[in-house]
């Protein structure tokens, strides 16, 4: 097979997820793709442990050498780097792939979706990105379609309370797991196809971001470029949410976030709302964060905020937006 003649290329990244990275570009290699032509890249983050070792046995020893190409790395990039790299080196080619599938690790096909969203493309020259239906294991859809976020919803999200969620529900970021076909303003970055020249107009992902944000923000600014986005439900793949980073959307423990979520919520608010309004979104989230913790406390209930919410929302996205000053590391 030649990688100059593809018409997609799918980029996988791993850190940490030797095994189910190898179950994703399995899924990959297992379909037919309707007669598109697919080539494959895996990029290994500098992953604890041996994964790179395991994952470029698993190449040999499979047969997969003309089919995948491997990056093992001696720095973990991030999310959009790590997909950088590979964006960049197709980019080089004289004749780059049309398309760009990014699939996470800890995801996998659940049928011809690449085939679907790689067709919805070719038939729409207007569509930058589009993303399929996504599931837990065991077939129980998540949300994978969204709004992008407003003051409204920040401190929908931050306050938790019922009443409230259901008045602001047409501004609630998250549409429904079942969301049909149609446009929306972006879809999660575990599995979305890129149209090639719309996310090389806008030289691929900020490496402003190390994880969290990143494809909001590539999508954000596609849409400010007249690119439009989709989520096609009949595209199908199962995900299982958060084995690389433990952060999960809907996780009901509660765990402390790492830094870097703070360093990407506020690059973000920077970046598209400007330090006057993204001060203000920031208020709003600290304000419904604090009436989040009474009204748990008044129920007798444990709060629903990640550990140590307020004092790390302050330090890392807040005060900064304020101050415009970051927060030395």
């Amino acid at each position: 097979m030649s990688f100059r003649k593809s018409q997609v290329a799918v980029i996988v990244v791993n850190y940490g997820t030797a095994e189910l990275a190898l179950d994703a570009v399995g899924s990959v290699i297992s379909h037919d793709h309707a007669g598109y032509v697919v080539e494959i890249h895996l990029v290994d983050n500098a992953s604890p442990g041996d994964d790179a070792a395991v994952l470029a046995t698993a190449i040999a020893e499979r047969g997969w050498k003309d089919r995948v190409r491997f990056f093992p790395q001696t720095e973990n990039h991030g999310f959009g780097r790590g997909n950088n790299l590979v964006l960049r080196t197709l980019a080089a080619r004289r004749r780059p792939p049309d398309k760009v599938f990014l699939l996470n690790p800890d995801a996998r096909l659940d049928n011809e979706a690449i085939a679907i969203l790689a067709r919805f493309l070719d038939a729409n020259p207007e569509v930058g990105a589009a993303g399929p239906r996504i599931s837990k294991p065991g077939n129980q859809p998540v949300s994978a379609a969204f709004r992008f976020p407003s003051l409204a919803s920040e401190f929908d999200r931050s306050l938790g309370f019922g009443p409230v969620s259901r008045l602001l529900k047409n501004a609630s970021v998250a549409f429904p797991p079942e969301q049909p076909a149609g446009q929306v303003d972006w879809v999660s970055g575990a599995a979305v196809m890129f149209r090639f020249e719309a996310i090389r107009g806008m030289d691929f992902f900020d490496p402003a971001y190390f994880l969290y944000y990143e494809e909001l923000d590539l999508m954000w600014r596609l849409k400010r470029a007249g690119w439009t986005c989709w989520h096609l439900p009949e595209a199908r793949i199962v995900h299982a949410e958060g084995t690389a980073t433990g952060v999960r959307s809907h996780d009901i423990e509660r765990s402390r976030r790492p830094t870097y979520w703070y360093d990407s919520r506020r690059i973000f608010s920077r970046k598209v709302w400007g330090r006057a309004r993204g001060s203000l979104v920031a208020g709003a989230v600290m304000f419904g964060a604090a009436a989040h913790l009474v009204i748990s406390a008044l129920r007798r209930r444990t709060p629903g905020l990640p550990l140590h919410f307020l004092s790390d929302y302050w330090e890392g996205v807040f005060r900064p937006l304020l101050t415009g000053r970051d927060p030395a590391r």
